[in-house]
């Protein structure tokens, strides 16, 4: 195995970095939509917030391996570890990152995740051809494509039930106050796993680098340098911020109460571990957006702006494809240097 030299290396891990701290932007949203929405905390406190519980996920994994899954489907779950190259890399970050930027300026809450599995399948595609494909992984991700927005609404439209049933006798004050207690606990749960669902995102793809260019050998698994560089990476991008996504997901969606803050980053939360544990990478884009609605749609239907839902929708529908066709391209690209 021919082993890249070292400053196209650096550089290619440096993107990786990038990529995750444009992650970390564009998806802070996520994180924080529900309390900023909800007034809970300011959007700065909100920022902070969050980037620090996206950083304690690196502990969370320290205590449990196994919830490096993730990592592992994504680096060579997608495309087979053994027929990645430094330009199937290339082409897999820089497409993803140009999705990502088109779709934060445009203020489209589209999935960074599915972004960079697109990128990788699209590079993957141009480089070896379907045959490089693994599908078990692929498929399992496509399905939680539908799956997780899914389950998330209908898990906040549980907890809405049943917090509904158990505040129907508590004062009015009293009952505002409790649930915004619980939706400060739950924001924080959804921090630390879209942390611990994105952060290995990144991480899997170096560590496919390092194994192809034989810098890493014996067993597929993430070095610590990687882990702590990309949840440093993704606490500061989500420090930066990703304004006009928040004002789409915490307001333009549906209209919060602190139940439904609750109820919404509750349902999000369950599904992250969830999908962690399994190795699935989720698009936590996906999961808050399903979560919100379910919230909404618990008080009442008309109380969700569907047109927004549907133009959502089709940033979902459209990611993948685009991303991997951007992906491609810059593959392409590489073959003339």
């Amino acid at each position: 195995m021919h082993q890249l030299a070292l400053p196209l290396l650096a550089s290619l891990v440096a993107l990786a970095f990038a990529f995750d701290f444009l992650n970390g932007l564009h998806d802070a949203a996520n994180s924080i939509a529900t309390v900023v929405a909800t007034k809970l905390l300011s959007p700065v406190q909100a920022v902070l917030f969050a980037a620090f519980f996206n950083f304690a996920a690196y502990f969370l994994t320290l205590a449990y391996p196994q919830l490096h899954a993730v990592a592992e489907t994504i680096g060579k779950g997608l495309i087979d570890k053994d027929l990645v190259t430094p330009a199937v890399v290339f082409g897999a970050l820089v497409g993803a990152m140009t999705w990502n930027v088109i779709t934060w300026l445009m203020g489209i809450p589209s999935s960074s995740s599915h972004a960079l599995v697109g990128g990788i399948v699209g590079a993957g595609v141009a480089h070896a051809g379907i045959g490089g494909i693994q599908w078990s992984g692929l498929n399992k991700t496509l399905i939680a494509i539908v799956a997780s927005p899914f389950l998330g609404m209908v898990l906040a439209m549980i907890v809405m039930l049943v917090t509904s049933w158990f505040a129907a006798k508590a004062k009015a004050h009293a009952a505002d106050r409790s649930f915004k207690a619980l939706h400060l606990v739950s924001s924080a749960a959804y921090s630390l796993g879209h942390g611990l669902n994105d952060a290995q995102k990144t991480m899997g793809i170096i560590t496919v680098l390092l194994y192809s260019t034989g810098y890493l050998h014996g067993k597929f698994a993430v070095p610590h340098w990687v882990a702590i560089g990309c949840y440093i990476a993704m606490g500061l991008g989500t420090m930066a911020g990703g304004w006009r996504i928040i004002e789409t997901m915490g307001s333009r969606i549906t209209k919060l109460s602190q139940q439904q803050g609750f109820a919404a980053s509750t349902g999000g939360s369950v599904m992250l571990f969830g999908a962690s544990a399994l190795g699935i990478p989720v698009s936590t884009t996906h999961t808050i957006t399903g979560s919100i609605i379910g919230a909404g749609v618990a008080r009442r239907a008309s109380a969700v702006r569907w047109g927004v839902a549907r133009n959502i929708v089709i940033a979902w529908i459209v990611t993948i494809p685009c991303s991997a066709a951007v992906a491609a391209f810059f593959y392409w690209l590489t073959r003339f240097f």
